[in-house]
């Protein structure tokens, strides 16, 4: 298969730990091409929606300048000339990534296979996107009035500010009851009052780790990686200081992805990620999940595979 891959610079990807790299290294080991389009590469030319594609080679030996890859020169190429396109571009969630998934599905209509569905990850704000699912969620609030944070904030004593354009823990504030830093925080998340955020009741089971479920075509991983906050501190993300462990997903993990996941993959989308602290179900993440090579590493279970087994089947049978 050629399969073209939408992602952030390769110089800034940490192949110790990159799910878009895991995947790559095994489509590679399947004999498939391997192409790299970045998002500013994607254009409309004579109404085609076209990507300036790389060729990429993985390399055994870095070359002198550390490279773990050899890249090809830029070759304009048809997005629907690829047996399948991976948006995996990282947030922010900026209209330079809204414009990008209007062209991508325009290239959806002219016969180009997109994991995931662009008008899906449009459609499913990570943050927002639980309020579908109530019945798997912690009390939450999503405003941008003051008052209301407030008011929410002395019936829980106890809630998570987050923006809902933000990843890896970024800008994630745990706020109590008698916080003196209460106005100062509103203020800079909300922009004194014109963006709206996310508000929900602190879950202590945070301790234990926020659980990331991957969802594949459908079907969870068998294994959870729990994300555990570092001492003091009340986010669990990786990029925030946390420590991945993977583990078994419980029984009620299983049930919040058995719901989700035929829902989910009907609307488009094949990969997601489900961060879950306790019992409850905190965001779904469809842009660029990851956490594939940690529980590889930890249980040998090869995700990246199971991600590949699913575009092939699904390219095979043309349903994409």
């Amino acid at each position: 298969m050629k399969l073209a891959f939408i992602i952030d610079s390769l110089d800034s990807i940490k192949t110790s730990k990159d799910s878009s790299y895991a995947m790559i290294r095994e489509a590679v080991a399947r004999n498939h091409q391997i192409y790299v389009i970045y998002q500013h590469d994607i254009a409309l030319i004579d109404h085609v929606v076209t990507g300036s594609s790389r060729v990429l080679v993985l390399t055994d030996t870095p070359y002198a300048d550390g490279h773990w890859y050899r890249a090809g020169e830029l070759t304009a190429t048809p997005l629907h000339a690829f047996d399948a396109v991976l948006m995996r571009k990282d947030p922010p969630f900026d209209m330079e990534y809204v414009y990008s998934t209007y062209l991508l599905e325009m290239a959806q209509a002219q016969g180009a296979r997109i994991i995931n569905n662009p008008k899906a990850i449009r459609d499913y704000n990570e943050k927002l996107a639980i309020a579908r699912f109530p019945q798997f969620t912690a009390p939450t609030l999503v405003t941008s009035q003051l008052s209301l944070i407030r008011e929410f904030l002395r019936e829980h004593r106890d809630i998570i500010l987050k923006p809902l354009d933000g990843m890896g823990g970024a800008s994630v504030f745990r706020v109590h009851s008698t916080d003196h830093n209460l106005s100062v925080i509103l203020e800079t998340l909300t922009h004194y009052g014109t963006r709206t955020i996310m508000a929900q009741r602190y879950i202590p089971e945070i301790a234990q780790g926020d659980k990331r479920i991957l969802l594949i075509a459908g079907k969870a991983v068998l294994y959870a990686l729990a994300r555990i906050p570092g001492p003091g501190e009340t986010r669990g993300n990786l990029a925030a200081g946390g420590t991945g462990k993977a583990q078994l997903l419980s029984v009620r993990d299983c049930v919040i992805a058995d719901t989700l996941g035929p829902i989910l993959l009907k609307d488009g989308l094949m990969l997601v990620g489900l961060d879950v602290i306790g019992d409850y179900l905190t965001e779904i993440n469809v842009t660029s999940p990851t956490g594939m090579q940690e529980i590889t590493k930890q249980t040998g279970l090869n995700v990246a595979a199971l991600m590949l087994d699913a575009i092939e089947t699904e390219v095979e049978s043309g349903k994409l």
